[in-house]
This record gives C-alpha cells, structure tokens and sequence, in this order.
C-alpha cells in the first residue's frame, strides 16, 4: 500500500472513529441493551447494528448510497421510519414497569435475564442501523470526499471491513463494560431511571428527525 492509499486509510480510520465516539441512537441503544440484558444476549444488538452498517458501507461502495441520497422521497421516507421507530422504542422503554427490573439485581445469582432472545436483540440492533439516516449520509459522504475512481475496488473492500469490525468490536466492548458484575451492581440501583432517561432521548431524537424530514 503507497503513502497516498495509507493516507486515505487513516483518514477515513479516524473520522469513522470519532463518528463512533459521538453518542447517537445506536449508542443509547446499546447501554439499554447491556443493563438490562447482560452481554450474551446484548451481542446480538451489537451484530444487527454492524450488519446494518456493512449494508450502507457495500452500497456507498458500489455507487448504490449516491443514487439514494439524490432521491429526496427515499431520503425523507427513511428518516420518517427511522424517526417513528426510535419513538416506538422509547414509548417501550417508558411503559416499563419498575417490578421487572429486580430481575437485574438477581441475575448475579441465579443466572436470570429479562425476557428477550439473543435474535430479537439482533433485529432491534439491524433495524436501528438500518433506519438511522446518519449512518447512510455519514458513509456517503465520507466515501465522496476520499475515495475516487482511481482507488482501487480490493482497497475499497479492506476498508469497508476495516470499518465493519470496528463497529461490532467498539460495541461489544462497551457492552461487556457495562456488564460486568461490579458496573452490573451498580447500574441495577439505576437501571430502571436510567432506562426510562434512554427512553425518553430515543423518544425526543426520533420526534426530532420525524419533525425535521417532514418539515423538509
């Protein structure tokens, strides 16, 4: 690899991580996700956001997103989907009772979760990648502004794996922080106001971007 694709690499690694480093819909998603359902279970939302990422990494790649992104009517009807599904997944959240939420504190003992499979985790996590139009707009523009048509397609394809694990991996890792037993005890005491605090964020970000694509 020569000093100009290196240069590309890095900076396209950087600002991809630093877009990782901003808390956004899949980040809340995330934290909810680990405290309330320990790490296996919480991998899948980790996967399903990464799948979801790898599909708009491979149609930015292939040209795909830029056709998208001119097409105002599949623009504003993503945002509206993805808005009303971060609502649907707020009003879940704030309709919880506080009763289940005790199964946090004894799942240290008898090994017991709140009820969700490791494949619903999967689909919350893809649906929420899928339906959040930052991630296309971000993949599109970065991809428009470094990659050009002398890149080459086997660099393109090492990027976009390159981005792909970096997503499962950071995920995972903070999934596995916040279920840990010390941090577990500590977040089971706050776990039922802190998830009605994501709850509400997800509420108010998806009212947010329903309202801006409309207003559009």
């Amino acid at each position: 690899m020569n000093l100009s694709l290196w240069g590309i690499f890095v900076t396209v690694a950087i600002a991809h991580f630093l877009a990782l480093l901003s808390p956004g819909p899949d980040f809340v998603l995330i934290v909810k996700s680990a405290i309330r359902n320990g790490n296996k279970k919480s991998i899948g939302i980790a996967v399903g956001i990464s799948v979801a990422n790898a599909l708009y990494i491979s149609l930015c790649l292939i040209g795909v997103g830029s056709i998208l992104a001119k097409s105002a009517t599949v623009l504003v009807t993503l945002k509206v989907m993805g808005g009303l599904f971060l609502i649907y997944l707020g009003i879940q959240a704030l309709r919880a009772k506080k009763d289940s939420y005790k199964k946090i504190a004894l799942a240290e003992t008898n090994n017991r979760q709140l009820e969700t499979t490791w494949i619903s985790e999967f689909i919350t996590g893809f649906m929420s990648g899928l339906l959040n139009p930052k991630n296309l707009l971000f993949y599109l523009s970065l991809f428009t502004v470094v990659l050009t048509k002398e890149v080459s397609l086997s660099f393109k394809i090492t990027l976009g794996i390159w981005m792909t694990t970096v997503v499962l991996f950071w995920d995972i890792a903070i999934i596995y922080l916040l279920s840990t037993s010390r941090v577990q005890r500590k977040f089971s005491k706050i776990a039922y106001y802190l998830d009605k605090l994501t709850g509400a964020i997800l509420g108010m970000i998806g009212f947010t971007i329903v309202k801006s694509a409309i207003s559009k």
